[in-house]
């Protein structure tokens, strides 16, 4: 079991593709977000975002453990809060409309991710996988109020 955390947490090892680790887990994290908001009601994605982050906090120890404290290579944590960023985020299933809200809501949560405003830095400080988890999803929430305004002045909510 403690060989395949590491494997889950760097999404089968996307977190060791060069320069961006995070970006890269936070794009490879779009394709189950797609597949779960065309085919499920706003709490699929809910349910997404819980399984991410039990995952997240379930390899983080062994994580750590192999690779030190925040390790770069786990990107399971933005898996997390990327599907909270598409809560209830209407996907029509036409594919370039769609491509441009995940577009949109990728550039958003990697905005909050990396700056990390308004007390997602603070987060990390928490002990065990929780910090390296809660700044994620704060970050996500901060990108779904981004992407519920957008789309309600763009009116396509």
């Amino acid at each position: 079991m403690a060989k395949l955390k590491p494997i889950l947490g760097s999404f089968f090892n996307a977190g060791f593709l060069p320069n961006a680790p995070g970006t890269w887990g936070s794009f490879f994290a779009l394709f189950p977000i797609y597949f779960v908001g065309l085919y499920s009601p706003w709490y699929g994605m809910v349910l997404l975002a819980i399984l991410f982050s039990y995952i997240t906090v379930w390899v983080s120890e062994e994580c750590e453990k192999e690779w030190g404290g925040d390790p770069s290579p786990l990107v399971m944590d933005e898996f997390a809060g990327q599907a909270v960023t598409f809560i209830a985020i209407p996907f029509s299933g036409i594919l370039s409309q769609d491509l441009l809200l995940l577009l949109v809501g990728f550039i958003f949560f990697r905005f909050f991710d990396i700056q990390k405003p308004l007390g997602v830095n603070k987060l990390q400080e928490i002990p065990g996988g929780w910090g390296i988890l809660v700044d994620d999803l704060l970050a996500g929430v901060y990108a779904l109020i981004c992407m519920q305004g957008l789309l309600y002045i763009l009116d396509i909510i």
